[in-house]
């Protein structure tokens, strides 16, 4: 018998009721579609072959499959008219005709991103064990679902299952209702979909049906899994619910590594985030996205955004600073309020203050830019300062051009440096100065205009003002 299962993804609905642009299934749960988190399930539980079933929007989702796991590493399947799940499965069978009658088939739906793998495993394996060659989830809802109910019989075999639309008022009274999942013998999943009908309220091919087929054979196995785990998503308040709920799972993960989360709730991480080192401090409002990292010891402050992130060990980003494809190394400091943009390396011991923008700007160890500054493109070298109100003039309008302060230069407040420039190694730019040539190393740049003092000027502009004020009062 053939061990490792194929995996089929129902994902060809129009999930009409989301009022949505895009397929269902590419909508996010914790930065990953909801059809990813089904695959990764699936994947995860030991699946040989992935296939999914599309329809609506198929190129768009194929690629999405494509672009994470490969071109063509999980197949696609297309289910060009919507005539139910059953008319979904036939759809799939010729990409499986070289796989033996004795190979398991899982069927999963795209819309469920909390299922477990260790429930699709033990979804697999029940059907190996059963006589009948088919196994089922069956739940016990705790809202109000239109789902459809198990019918069993007096010595508890399940006999078939009836959808919502079909059933009689006793049968709706049934509590223990089919979840959606399935794993069937390929060899009766074969005749068992060819033979169904559409002779339902809803004129569909139900995959439903084979739990009737299954009962000619002894009765499909059936095991309960909670509403939580396998409820799928209709509309925007589903996904909402689910999406609290996956990031429950999250963090909770996270805080059994190591990591000090100090309001869950309030703390948002995507699902492929990571690795976290021990004694990470999250506090509350941050949202980690992408493939974010953080080493031992490193400190996300109230109100970060890091995107795509790698933060070292012990260094600390500070409140409400944005962070986007940037690099940081250890024991550096980030913040408040900076922002710092792709292509953002700071080495150790390095500081950006509050309110200071970077993009493609190295800093190396030891530099600092405390407070209120612009650097695009530029390469900031070991110990240096960049003062107060400096930024970089990187670009013309047409192309982009690099800015470099050498090791130990101190740059004062409220300097422009027009690229491509250098100032040479522990060399002075004074406040105020625009620099728009390199300076050489150890000099000091000056481009202020010679200050004038004019002796009892304001005390005469004063005066001057208060007559006017008069001469232009209205006459009485």
């Amino acid at each position: 018998m053939s061990d490792k299962p194929v995996v089929l993804i129902l994902a060809a609905g129009l999930g009409t009721r989301m009022k949505s642009h895009k397929a269902k299934v590419l909508h996010h749960v914790a930065g990953r579609p909801l059809i990813v988190w089904v695959v990764e399930s699936a994947r995860e539980a030991g699946a040989g072959r992935v296939v999914a079933i599309l329809g609506h929007q198929h190129e768009e989702v194929r690629a999405v499959l494509d672009a994470r796991y490969g071109q063509g590493v999980i197949g696609v399947a297309l289910q060009t008219k919507q005539k139910g799940t059953g008319h979904a499965v036939l759809s799939a069978l010729p990409a499986l005709e070289d796989e033996p009658d004795d190979r398991i088939v899982v069927i999963l739906t795209g819309d469920a991103p909390l299922l477990r793998p260790t429930r699709v495993a033990e979804l697999a394996e029940a059907c190996r064990r059963t006589a009948s060659g088919m196994a089922l989830l069956s739940t016990c809802p705790t809202r109000e679902v239109a789902y459809g109910r198990l019918v069993r019989d007096d010595s508890g075999m399940l006999l078939r299952i009836v959808e919502h639309a079909d059933a009689t008022e006793s049968e709706r009274a049934i509590d223990e209702m089919n979840a959606g999942f399935y794993a069937v013998r390929l060899g009766h999943l074969r005749s068992d979909v060819a033979s169904l009908d559409a002779d339902n309220t809803q004129g569909e091919f139900y995959l439903t049906d084979l739990a009737a087929r299954a009962a000619e054979r002894g009765g499909a196995a059936v095991i309960d899994a909670p509403f939580e785990e396998v409820s799928g998503i209709n509309d925007r308040i589903d996904l909402a619910e689910v999406a609290a709920v996956a990031q429950q799972r999250i963090n909770r993960a996270l805080m059994r590594s190591g990591v000090t989360i100090v309001a869950p709730a309030q703390t948002f991480v995507d699902a492929d985030t990571g690795p976290f080192g021990r004694d990470v401090w999250i506090g509350p409002g941050v949202h980690l996205r992408g493939k974010t990292q953080l080493a031992d010891g490193a400190r996300i402050d109230v109100g970060c955004i890091l995107i795509d992130t790698s933060v070292a060990e012990n260094a600390h980003i500070k409140p409400h600073s944005v962070l986007e494809d940037a690099v940081i190394g250890p024991h550096a400091h980030i913040g408040p309020f900076a922002h710092c943009r792709p292509g953002t390396r700071v080495d150790r011991d390095a500081a950006l203050g509050n309110f200071v923008e970077t993009r493609n700007t190295h800093l190396m160890a030891g530099a600092r830019a405390d407070h209120h500054a612009y650097l695009g493109d530029a390469s900031i070298g070991a110990n240096a300062n960049v003062g107060a109100g400096t930024i970089t003039c990187n670009s013309d309008g047409f192309s982009e051009y690099k800015t470099v302060i050498e090791s130990g230069a101190f740059i004062g407040s409220d300097s422009q440096l027009v690229a491509p420039v250098t100032v040479g190694r522990n060399a002075y730019v004074a406040a105020g100065t625009t620099v728009t040539r390199d300076v050489p190393r150890s000099s000091l740049a000056l481009s202020r205009v010679k200050q004038v003092d004019v002796e009892g000027w304001a005390d005469r502009f004063r005066e001057a003002q208060g007559k006017r004020s008069k001469r232009q009062e209205p006459s009485g």
